[in-house]
Parts: structure tokens; sequence; C-alpha cells
């Protein structure tokens, strides 16, 4: 009998037809799929949309575990101090917390930002030997910029650009050890200082706690910025961190991404046009400022 696969999202409810694409991904590219157990971190789902990510089970045998954020007093009451992410939300902060949010029966997670699409088998990235690291990650080509800004002057009390830097959005996470790292008791350090003040938000923050005690690995295992080009380097897991996304409005942005074709057919055609429609919704609310 083969282990089960633990796999952690976070998302909010606008952002359930990724958080769905992701899984399915993870899904079609794998053949163990009845070992796949899907935490998902989420704030409050609609009825419809949890209906639409209870598909994923129905369809491959995949468990699914929801955890509502909005009913955490630990999530809210880190959520509520952590500076604000306008763009991505205070969800982004649930990562950190992520072990105490799906509890002690994983001894190792694989976290996924939901802006992803994995095209290979996910246990080969699941079962890496992690050499006695916390974490696994790849590094993030334009870490220097993020952590010093312009000229690379920012924060150089704090970060040092010839330290290795992670992008956050796949971490292979050693439950214990990422235990053990105390990161509540850092944060509350960092906070206190001033230092979450001054630095992008968790990203910059896990940096700081596995600062040189982290696995790299292979930039294949989480391919930044996923453009056309990164086609030819047959990439395992495309992360879309730009602001052109393969659901995106208009179909000429949609279409400077890798693999959008294959994205909208592994979101399938019914919840794509069904977002494409959520959003337009969203954007013509924002417009007219309601």
């Amino acid at each position: 009998m083969t282990a089960p696969i633990h796999i952690a999202l976070t998302f909010d409810d606008n952002f359930w037809a990724p958080a769905y694409a992701l899984m399915r991904s993870v899904c079609l590219f794998t053949h163990r799929r009845q070992d796949l157990v899907f935490h998902l971190c989420h704030r409050t789902l609609t009825p419809a949309h949890k209906a639409d990510l209870d598909g994923i089970a129905t369809e491959f045998g995949a468990m699914l575990h929801f955890y509502d954020l909005d009913r955490s007093e630990l999530f809210a009451d880190i959520a509520r101090r952590m500076p604000e992410n306008r763009r991505l939300t205070n969800i982004v902060y649930a990562r950190l917390v992520i072990d105490r949010i799906i509890g002690n029966d994983a001894a190792r997670v694989l976290y996924l930002d939901c802006d992803m699409l994995v095209r290979a088998p996910i246990e080969e990235l699941y079962e890496i030997d992690l050499q006695g690291f916390p974490i696994a990650a790849v590094r993030d080509t334009t870490g220097a910029l993020i952590t010093g800004g312009r000229d690379l002057r920012n924060n150089r009390d704090i970060f040092d650009p010839a330290d290795l830097y992670f992008n956050a959005g796949m971490l292979l996470i050693d439950a214990e050890k990422w235990r053990q790292a105390d990161i509540l008791g850092q944060l509350e350090t960092a906070l206190r200082d001033g230092v979450m003040g001054r630095i992008y938000y968790d990203q910059d923050f896990l940096n700081l706690v596995f600062k040189n005690n982290w696995l790299r690995l292979a930039p294949a295992w989480n391919t930044i910025d996923s453009r056309h080009a990164h086609e030819g380097l047959d990439p395992s897991i495309l992360h879309y961190t730009g602001e052109a996304k393969p659901w995106a409005l208009t179909a000429g942005i949609r279409q400077s991404v890798a693999f959008a074709r294959l994205y909208r057919h592994v979101m399938t055609n019914d919840i794509f046009y069904a977002f494409l429609r959520h959003r337009w919704k969203r954007w013509w609310l924002k417009r007219f400022g309601r």
C-alpha cells in the first residue's frame, strides 16, 4: 500500500476555479490519484463553488479536506495584524500556520500556490529526499529585486543579496521541522521589531526564518512567470506569477503565457467560462464602485 500524498492549497472564493485547475492538473499527470489528499484552506465558499471543487473527488477518487479560514481564530488574528496585501489578500498568511490548520496527520506536506499548472507526476517532487532540511523550494530569480528594490539598496540590514532566496509558491515541508522553527514566535518578534512592515509579506518572512536552511530544487519544479519560451524547457510545474494569466479576460493576454490552451482544458470549458463571467462581473462592479 502506497503512502498518501498531502497537498495544501490556500485560496478565497474568488479563486475557486484556479484551485480546481491546479488540483485537476495534479490528478491528470499522476497514476497515483487515489493517494492524493488535498487540504483546502479557504475563505468561505459559495455552495456552487464548493460543488465544483468536490468534482475532483468524484472524477479522480482523490480525498479533499476543507478548512474554512473564516472560522479560524488563529488565522483571523494573524491576518488582522499583518500588512495588507491588496493584490493577493491576506489569505497568503495562511501558509505560515499550515501545519496547525491541517493537524498532525501528515509528516510531509506539499504547499502549492493556486496560480500553478502541474504537468509531471507529483510524487516525483513529493518523495524527494529533503537531506535533513525543513523545506525544499526553488530559487526565485527576482529575489534580489523583491528584497532590495530600486538599486538593490532597501533592507540591506535584513537581507544580503548574495544569499539565495526562494519562491514560496511551492514548498515541500517536513512538518515536524517546520514546527520546530517556531514560525509564530518568530512572527511575533518580526511584528514587534517592525520588520513585517518593511518586507514582502510572508515570502520574505519565510526566507528569513529558513535562511540558508532549505534544499534548492531544479527550476522545473516552480517555473516562475511562465511564458511561451518556457515550453521548450519541459517544466514540471508552471507558476503564473506575472500579470498575464491563462484565465485573463483578454484572449491576447491569455495566450501570451505558456501552455494556455492546455490550462483552459485542464480547468474544463464549463468552469473556465464560469470563471470568466465571474471575473467580468467583479470588474464591472469595481469600475462602478460597487
